[in-house]
């Protein structure tokens, strides 16, 4: 029974600055808070992050709000209102008027993994046991896991409906909850209107991830994408950039969409090879070939067709060779220790540093013709090897490396990232800083081929078993801001050169690429389909023909 109808106070918190708004994030006690509110019979009221218009924010997103916006809790909205339920559709959300497509790609990449859903979203809050207006989720945020509380009272037009995201299911909430508390982590829901899906996947896992240009991958995107369907992966991808408008493709150009799933089928002209995406928009869909309503599924046998063919409901086919022809990146989150605990098989370390570049001290900036202050840069060691496995152990090693930066800004959308990148040398057997000579004497094994202002980049490198330096930097000098290095890679030591600092994070964790190709052949031509609910259950070998685009998966 929902205790709603006897709750008339309300307890509220939040930390203001001169101004009004909220100088940082609070530290919320939701246990505390909760059983205060419990206590004192009243439902949780969130003053560092308001039932008012600052809290949406104060540019275009105003113009697209409804004349009379209310705020309205879901037993408002509701006779029934659920939090979530484990028996709704995996893909039940929709995109209200906030431009975050980005965000609700990830998020529907992450529903298809309920585990990983749960550390994001604690599923046993609800609105009925212990029910005070206060709910809890989790974001990883610069390096570590940070809990954001919020109240749950949510932007609706008159008609009472909801103005951001909402679910096909009318009754569930979770994902309206669940945006708010990221607008809340960003600054306002403004904040969400422009982003990449690589970033939220980040936030969601504390994950790695590898964007590919597909403009640019070679002829074995196919198998990239098997590898990263079979394993512990989430994906995103990314239509052309420009206006987020319908194209006459029925794709959304400028938009995100979800990768949830591949399948080879054989017709007439011979195999085909197709990939499963939804809309966040949970409508407007491809009309081309393979499309919902596409005469092509006529030349499949009935069984196929039953199993292929779905409603107007945001999710579509189309084949491999149009996928790469509308959308322009794909995003692969590899996820990290903690998240991993399913995974079997050989074993990754991961390592995680902090750092910073510091004005007039570490803060050299990109590796120019003069060079003159790339050295004052900090410096890391990485050693890396391979197990022993007899001749192989030789044989170049598999390191992904990424560089985070963090938020200039309260807003995450008030100041640009700084243009970003790192640089690896190898062959470097010293145990101290290296001075300006080295820089003009020594190439980099491996350099950014465009400094990007994006809140992480991540590069994939083989390395043959040694030691290497690895300098992070940001494209001018003097430019000041902390950041976080890691490393991903089967055997390795990780430091930084000259500081007592140790490692934020060293883990070992577990991966499933055993030699079972003979298995997995059988499996996959038995079962030619697959989403990321059975993806975990088949063993991952398949290995690209390109050593460029071999993805750690």
């Amino acid at each position: 029974m929902s205790l709603w109808p006897s709750f008339r106070g309300r307890w509220k918190l939040g930390r203001k600055d001169s101004t009004g708004g909220s100088s940082q994030l609070p530290k919320q006690d939701y246990e505390a808070l909760q059983e205060r509110c419990l206590r004192d019979s009243c439902l949780f009221e969130d003053d560092s992050f308001p039932a008012t218009l600052s809290s949406i924010g104060s540019g275009p997103l105003l113009r697209k709000l409804p004349r009379r916006l209310q705020w309205r809790r879901p037993p408002e909205l509701h006779s029934n209102p659920q939090f979530y339920s484990a028996k709704g559709k995996r893909l039940d959300l929709c995109q209200g008027v906030v431009g975050d497509c980005w965000f609700l790609a990830a998020l529907q990449a992450l529903t298809l993994h309920r585990d990983i859903l749960s550390r994001v979203v604690p599923l046993n809050q609800s609105f009925t046991e212990k029910y005070a207006g206060i709910f809890q989720f989790w974001f990883w945020h610069f390096g570590k896991w940070v809990p954001v509380v919020i109240d749950d009272r949510l932007p609706v037009n008159e008609a009472g409906q909801l103005v951001f995201v909402s679910s096909t299911y009318k009754n569930l909430f979770w994902g309206a909850l669940l945006e708010k508390a990221y607008a809340k982590l960003s600054g306002s829901y403004e904040d969400l209107q422009l982003g990449q899906v690589s970033e939220a996947l980040v936030d969601f896992t504390g994950g790695v991830t590898v964007t590919i240009n597909l403009a640019e991958v070679p002829g074995n995107l196919w198998d990239i994408l098997t590898r990263a369907t079979y394993s512990r992966t989430l994906i995103g991808c990314q239509t052309h950039s420009g206006k987020e408008r319908v194209l006459e493709t029925g794709l959304v150009g400028g938009h995100a969409y979800t990768l949830t799933g591949i399948r080879k089928v054989t017709w007439k002209h011979g195999p085909e090879y197709l990939v499963k995406l939804r809309n966040p928009w949970g409508k407007v869909e491809w009309k081309g070939d393979w499309s919902d309503s596409s005469s092509t599924w006529e030349l499949l046998s009935p069984k196929e067709k039953i199993l292929l063919l779905r409603k107007d409901d945001g999710e579509f086919w189309m084949t491999l060779q149009d996928f790469k022809a509308h959308f322009m990146l794909l995003v692969i989150c590899k996820l990290t220790p903690g998240l991993l605990s399913r995974e079997v098989g050989q074993k990754w370390a991961y390592t995680m540093r902090e750092g910073r570049w510091e004005k007039g001290t570490t803060a050299g900036g990109r590796m120019k013709s003069s060079r003159d202050t790339f050295w004052k840069n900090p410096q890391f060691l990485l050693s890396v090897w391979r197990p022993q496995e007899g001749k192989k152990l030789q044989m170049p090693c598999r390191v992904l490396v990424s560089l985070l930066q963090k938020p200039r800004h309260r807003h995450r959308n008030q100041k640009l990232h700084f243009a970003i990148g790192f640089y690896v040398f190898r062959d470097y057997e010293d145990q101290r800083r290296l001075p300006r000579g080295f820089f003009w004497k020594n190439a980099p094994v491996s350099w950014p081929k465009e400094f990007l202002t994006e809140k992480e980049v991540s590069q994939e490198l083989w390395l043959e078993p040694g030691t290497y330096l690895i300098v992070p930097c940001t494209s001018e000098a003097r430019q000041e801001s902390e950041f976080v290095l890691r490393v991903l890679s089967r055997k390795h030591v990780f430091y930084e050169i000259g500081s007592n600092s140790s490692a934020v994070f060293s883990k070992e964790t577990g991966d499933q690429n055993r030699g079972q190709d003979e298995l997995f052949t059988k499996l996959f031509e038995k079962h030619p389909e697959t989403n990321a609910a059975q993806r975990q259950k088949i063993p991952n070998h398949l290995t690209s023909s390109s050593e460029y685009f071999r993805v750690i998966l």
